[in-house]
């Protein structure tokens, strides 16, 4: 009976240890995949942000709500400067959120640097909505 006693605590500290191991492996995996938010040389939209506001669509629904006002997008950029991924941060609704990601992802940046190596980077881009109105 002692032998079972004794063999059960230690199987369950090889399990917790093995746990352990197996997640500080993964976590040193996700590290080589890590978005820099400071470097040297920050990537930059390829024609400067007016080229992703002439990307944007102005949804129609906005348009007639009167909607206007800035979304922050966070845009993940590789070592390319393709964006692979984006997130809203701050939005307005009405669509203007989706339409300004959709203008972001379609973007290409220059890449950024830190120690003349390209990485990848996360950078927060605004994208205004502004109605033009006319005067009568």
């Amino acid at each position: 009976m002692k032998k079972k006693i004794f063999t059960l605590p230690f199987i369950i500290i090889l399990i917790l240890a093995a746990n352990v191991f197996g997640q500080e492996k993964n976590t040193s995996e996700k590290s080589n995949d890590k978005y820099l938010k400071e470097v040297e040389v920050m990537a930059e939209p390829i024609g400067g942000i007016s080229a992703i506001q002439k990307k944007v669509i102005y949804p129609e629904i906005a348009k007639r709500a009167g909607i206007e006002g800035k979304v922050y997008i966070q845009a993940f950029i590789d070592e390319k400067g393709d964006v692979v991924k984006t997130i809203m941060l701050k939005g307005i609704g009405s669509g203007c959120d989706e339409a300004a990601m959709k203008a972001v992802k379609e973007t290409k940046f220059t890449p950024a640097k830190q120690r003349d190596k390209l990485v990848k980077v996360q950078v927060v881009v605004p994208v205004l909505f502004k109605l033009n109105k006319s005067k009568k």
